[in-house]
């Protein structure tokens, strides 16, 4: 049976790239889809989750912790930055951490290397 890894993010279309003028939406969404391609690719089932940065960011993530379970947790670092989104961020880490005890959790440093981050700690 292929292990099962959840892709936490911001949506593309709700982030600041003030920060980073060089992304788009439409770059780091083509990165995102790029990433779960390689990880289907490589044999793992893979579900994203991609929340925007109001109330129902929560409750999106909890939905997806609770309608399937996972061997893997990749959350973004987009979720990790600015520092503004810090309670953001850890509200996505406690959902983690209490609706799925049992997965891996790890992040990515760009939405180019998701593939890397998971590797990491779960073999396909």
């Amino acid at each position: 049976m292929a292990k099962r890894i959840l892709a936490i993010g911001i949506e593309p279309g709700s982030a600041d790239y003030s920060a980073f003028p060089q992304l788009t939406p439409d770059l780091v969404r083509n990165y995102i889809e790029a990433q779960l391609l390689r990880l289907r690719d490589l044999g793992f089932e893979v579900t994203s989750c991609l929340i925007d940065l109001d109330v129902t960011a929560e409750a999106g993530v909890a939905a997806a912790l609770r309608d399937e379970s996972f061997d893997c947790i990749v959350i973004g670092a987009g979720l990790r930055e600015p520092k503004e989104r810090l309670v953001l961020f850890e509200k996505v880490l406690n959902l983690a951490h209490r609706l799925a005890p049992g997965a891996a959790i790890c992040f990515n440093t760009t939405p180019a290397d998701t593939a890397e981050a998971v590797l990491r700690w779960v073999e396909p």
